[in-house]
């Protein structure tokens, strides 16, 4: 497989992630780029946070390219949300889920999906 140009990769769209720090952490906003392991920055306001995530994000590429490492492709829409989700629950929980899904006379899938569903509609008005 031929490998791609550091301008390719620099060119790509990495959605990022932005988080307030608190003030015991320094305040602020923390940047993370969940496709790049490792690449983040912060800064003081949105903007700088922003400009600080891009100039780290140039920085990983460029180093993991120099260093022929491999450089992820950022996640395709069609990959990313996909309708699977996995996690792990406690004994207890997933004991209450099923009993309560059997109660409802459904699969336990398809009440984590209603209980998720009426919790995400109470709550996008806080979103």
């Amino acid at each position: 497989m031929e490998r791609k140009s550091l301008d390719y990769y620099l060119s790509l769209k990495y959605p990022f992630k932005i988080e307030v720090l608190s003030e015991n952490d320094g305040g602020g906003f923390f940047i993370t780029y969940p496709d790049l392991p490792g690449c983040m920055s912060d800064g003081k306001t949105l903007e700088e946070a922003i400009a600080m995530g891009e100039d780290a994000k140039k920085a990983w590429i460029k180093a993991r390219y120099e260093n022929n490492m491999e450089i992820p492709e950022p996640f395709s829409s069609e990959e990313r949300f996909n309708g699977r989700i996995t996690l792990r629950t406690p004994k207890s929980l997933h004991k209450e889920l099923v009993k309560a899904a059997d109660e409802e006379g459904t699969s336990l899938n398809q009440y984590i999906i209603y209980l998720l569903s009426k919790g995400l509609k109470e709550n996008r008005k806080y979103i």
